[in-house]
């Protein structure tokens, strides 16, 4: 006889943590999830950015309902014409900068990083790479060696070698940029790092250097990708004060994951054509993968693209959920900062003792918020895009009481 499901987790499940939540899951749906013992939580944190059409969107559902009666895997990817990945292929090119219009599918962020960076050094027959203290890009070995946190680093050196790190948002510290460099990768907001914006102009000054010496710029929008920041992407933000007359920064590559396959795993990079073809030619192959694209996660992936646009997700975002979020927050006393943009924010608590007894406290009370022991004074807010604002009210009114009980 099988044992519970419970006790097949813990004997049988890889954890991640000493301590993992454990709860059962019976079901999702909109912004909720809902546990065996019957409770109903919000889910604030969207399954860290992934979750951002809510838990099973009726059109993502039925496109992968679609999808699955036509065909699933059919062939290693690049070599069959398949409907799902041109399409989404041609509508994710149909809404970014000319310049990104060939995308290359993989099954997540760190796969996207990893060819990103491949890309690079394959396109520029440079070696070195430059990242940001603080950043992080994902848990493989080359996402690892440009992740700047050493916690994460450490126990797996020695990584990739040449890689330089500098301080984010430092544009003086840019000067250590050389034709030696095949890629810069950044977050253009740090997600893991502490939901930090850069520094008005710094992007800019980082696309002028990367230009001056041949490197390719990656933007990792894994996390601020996908309508999250109040833009559809978050480099789509003007790099300058108010009223200035400063145009959105366009990265080399773009690489996407996380929210853009809709619930799915499905996660992207994207450049130009005359780029992405150097990965064809000495060797042919240079950048494979078998699942990447895989037809079903497409199929969602354009689903949540469409309902993204038609629903204005991303201006909702910046219009209803951040000055709602901040406006119950900001100015308690014990909130030190509330950073970030549009539905990616970071509440950052006086102290980690406050901030376990907060999030503890809210999961009691039906909301899960994002939080880590890497991060231990900054709870992430992540809600879905299309929270109803009868809940958004009342997930931070119940914030707001474990503030005021801590």
């Amino acid at each position: 006889m099988l044992s519970s499901v419970s006790d097949a987790f813990a004997r049988h499940v890889a954890w991640t943590s000493d301590r993992p939540l454990g709860f059962v899951l019976e079901r999702a749906d909109g912004p909720f999830l809902y546990l065996s013992d019957g409770r109903r939580v919000v889910d604030f944190i969207a399954g860290i950015a992934v979750s951002s059409l809510g838990h099973g969107h009726p059109k993502v559902r039925q496109a992968i309902h679609d999808q699955v009666d036509r065909h699933l895997h059919a062939m290693v990817y690049g070599e069959f014409v398949q409907a799902p990945q041109a399409r989404l292929a041609e509508r994710l090119a149909s809404v970014l900068p000319p310049s990104l219009d060939t995308v290359y599918f993989v099954n997540s962020g760190t796969e996207a990083n990893e060819g990103a960076l491949k890309l690079a050094k394959k396109h520029t027959g440079r070696r070195r790479l430059v990242a940001f203290e603080r950043s992080y890009h994902g848990d493989t070995h080359g996402s690892l060696s440009v992740t700047g946190r050493d916690v994460y680093r450490d126990p797996f050196l020695p990584l990739l070698p040449d890689v330089t790190f500098l301080p984010f948002g430092d544009v003086q510290a840019l000067s250590a940029l050389d034709d030696t460099v095949a890629a810069v990768i950044t977050e253009v907001i740090q997600g893991e790092g502490g939901v930090r914006v850069p520094p008005p102009g710094w992007l800019a000054a980082l696309r002028r250097r990367c230009d001056e010496t041949g490197a390719l710029l990656i933007f990792d929008e894994i996390q601020s990708g996908m309508g999250r920041t109040g833009r559809l992407f978050a480099f789509e933000h003007l790099d300058g004060p108010p009223g200035s007359d400063v145009a959105p920064v366009v990265p080399d590559v773009l690489t996407l994951a996380k929210a853009f396959g809709g619930g799915m795993p499905l996660g992207a990079f994207v450049a130009a054509a005359p780029v992405m073809a150097t990965l064809r030619h000495n060797p042919p192959l240079s950048h494979v993968t078998t699942f990447g694209g895989h037809p079903v996660c497409c199929a969602a992936g354009l689903a949540a693209l469409e309902v993204l646009l038609d629903e204005r997700l991303a201006e909702r975002a910046a219009t209803v959920i951040e000055p709602t979020i901040r406006a119950a927050l900001e100015g308690h006393p014990l909130v030190t900062a509330v950073r970030g943009r549009g539905a990616m924010l970071g509440l950052e608590l006086v102290d980690a003792e406050t901030t376990a007894r907060v999030v503890g406290q809210c999961l009691d009370d039906g909301v899960l918020l994002g939080w880590t022991l890497h991060s231990d004074r900054l709870v992430r807010l992540a809600p879905p895009l299309n929270i109803p604002e009868d809940v958004l009210h009342d997930a931070l009114a119940t914030i707001r009481r474990a503030l005021d009980a801590a």
